[in-house]
């Protein structure tokens, strides 16, 4: 009779912890897809802030928001955080360029990251200088002293070539299957191998970039075009051209065109027709503060015993300067802000303390979410851990567009994936239902997994992010998939939630050994 007691005792507890988990995830679905924000604070960090370089004001419009609008929400301890140096800010404040002859056409322009101004106080008119030069030798011989004050442009051989797939895309099933039945890679990665001629010319081109650099900082430009090299019908994939060090000699205004301006301008100048150009470009440098700074908030745990423990999720709040960040990575900012306005609209009650951590400096190589790691957790370069490296249970990125999530990547952690497993079920109609165990690169979960601590990515449908939004002047929140961002936050929401009331931390791989300070961190 005790035996049978005891049992019935047993199915009950379960069913009362499975029922609570249930419970749970439907009032997170109910707030997530029927009452989100995501795309209201999507708009406040993209139209409303502008573009979000690392140490703009645009960044820091975002920030101070992105803190306010956390504590509104009813988190505490929101606060801009000092990562450590990073160095000076940078924005554009005007950017005019058209060919005014053999006839007039507005240019499709940016300025390209921490450069610098044309001459003077309005615009300036100029002939366009078309540069051809195999070598340096060839370089000063033929154009030194001769381009003070002009707009130039270095020859290209490169041509357009019309597109015959489709932007946006979503996995399929095929696509998902392979990637959830994918093994386990323990080789090491290979290089890809050149063949000699191919290694000479790479070299060949790097030095006559650095030189090329040299030369206009020498000569002093008016202006510099350079040619978009991977899109076209518009699309411009601009980044940096100077350097964000405190003291860097940005001395010469240098944008990017259009493909398409680009190689008409190149045509007419070769073939001999005077091509007159008139521009006026503006450029900003602040060097007051040159600190790096996330954004860090909390949602404090209530178990007597694990509330000490952190769960934490993010995605990088800075973006380039050519659009407002919004697929890169506004989205990702969005949804991990949505995901703890979720939790705490429901009222749930984690026994962990949640912390949502936004990044600045990732564009420039994971900066913030790596100096955080390495000021609160652990240097990758010695593995020495600190007291709260143990406390943390799991870190959860999103930083991939604006697809909806189709799964998570392991990142090698075999023993994550029956968990993930479990948690995405109530999902499968949504369309996320694959594990993989996959790792994925380029972001901030890298900072993370570097030093030991359980860091994943999102599977996310491609929807145009490489092809046209990534990076370009085309990252407007009108490319923003709304049920895409609410689907995805609902998800993490539950994802960080179930983290946080675990009986045990989601499981570690090995620890990683010490990479040393003049090696690379990932």
């Amino acid at each position: 009779m005790k035996k049978q007691f005891l049992f019935v005792l047993i199915i009950s507890l379960y069913s009362s912890i499975s029922f609570a988990q249930d419970d749970a995830t439907d009032k997170i679905r109910k707030e997530g897809l029927t009452n989100s924000k995501v795309m209201d604070i999507a708009f406040h960090l993209t139209d409303i802030s502008g573009p979000r370089l690392t140490n703009s004001p645009g960044f820091f419009r975002a920030a101070s928001w992105a803190k306010d609008e956390l504590t509104k929400m009813g988190l505490v301890n929101a606060k801009i955080e000092p990562w450590g140096d990073f160095g000076t800010g940078w924005e554009q404040t005007r950017c005019y360029v058209a060919m005014t002859a053999p006839y007039y056409a507005p240019m499709i322009a940016i300025p390209r990251a921490w450069t610098g101004s044309t001459p003077g106080n309005g615009i300036i008119s100029r002939s366009v200088i078309l540069i051809k030069a195999k070598d340096s030798t060839q370089l000063y011989q033929d154009y030194a002293g001769k381009i003070n004050g002009q707009i130039v442009m270095f020859y290209t051989n490169d041509t357009l070539h019309p597109s015959f797939t489709p932007d946006g895309n979503r996995y399929t099933d095929e696509e998902l299957e392979k990637m959830a039945n994918a093994k386990k890679d323990t080789t090491r990665r290979q290089r890809r191998n050149f063949t000699p001629e191919q290694i000479a010319a790479m070299q060949q081109q790097r030095a006559l970039g650095r030189q090329m650099d040299a030369f206009y900082n020498k000569e002093k430009p008016a202006l510099v075009l350079s040619m978009n090299g991977r899109g076209n019908d518009g699309t411009l994939f601009v980044q940096n051209g100077g350097s964000y060090a405190k003291d860097a000699k940005n001395s010469y205004a240098w944008v990017m065109l259009s493909s398409d301006d680009y190689l008409r301008v190149q045509r007419l100048a070769e073939a001999g027709i005077k091509v007159q150009m008139e521009t006026d470009v503006k450029t900003k440098f602040y060097n007051n503060d040159i600190k790096g700074y996330n954004v860090v908030a909390e949602i404090p745990g209530t178990d007597p015993v694990l509330k000490d423990e952190l769960v934490m999720l993010g995605g990088h709040l800075d973006s380039w300067q050519g659009a407002t960040g919004a697929t890169d990575n506004a989205a990702g900012s969005a949804v991990m802000m949505e995901a703890v306005r979720i939790l705490k609209a429901t009222g749930l009650q984690p026994k962990r303390t949640i912390r949502i951590a936004l990044w600045s400096g990732e564009e420039q190589g994971l900066y913030g979410s790596r100096n955080y790691v390495k000021n609160h957790f652990a240097d990758p370069a010695d593995m020495v851990l600190k007291p709260a490296h143990k406390m943390v249970s799991a870190y959860y990125n999103l930083d991939n567009g604006t697809g909806k999530i189709r799964g998570v990547y392991l990142q090698g952690n075999e023993a994550a994936g029956p968990i993930f497993e479990k948690w995405l079920q109530p999902f499968h109609d949504l369309g996320a239902k694959t594990v993989t165990i996959n790792n994925t690169g380029g972001t901030d979960h890298l900072s993370f997994d570097a030093v030991g601590i359980p860091g994943f990515q999102f599977i996310q449908d491609e929807i145009e992010y490489n092809t046209r939004t990534h990076h370009t002047n085309m990252d407007t929140y009108d490319h923003l998939v709304p049920e895409d961002l609410k689907q995805a936050a609902t998800i993490i929401a539950s994802f960080v939630y179930n983290t946080a009331q675990l009986d045990e931390k989601i499981p570690r791989k090995e620890l990683p050994k010490a990479r040393g300070t003049g090696g690379r961190n990932f």
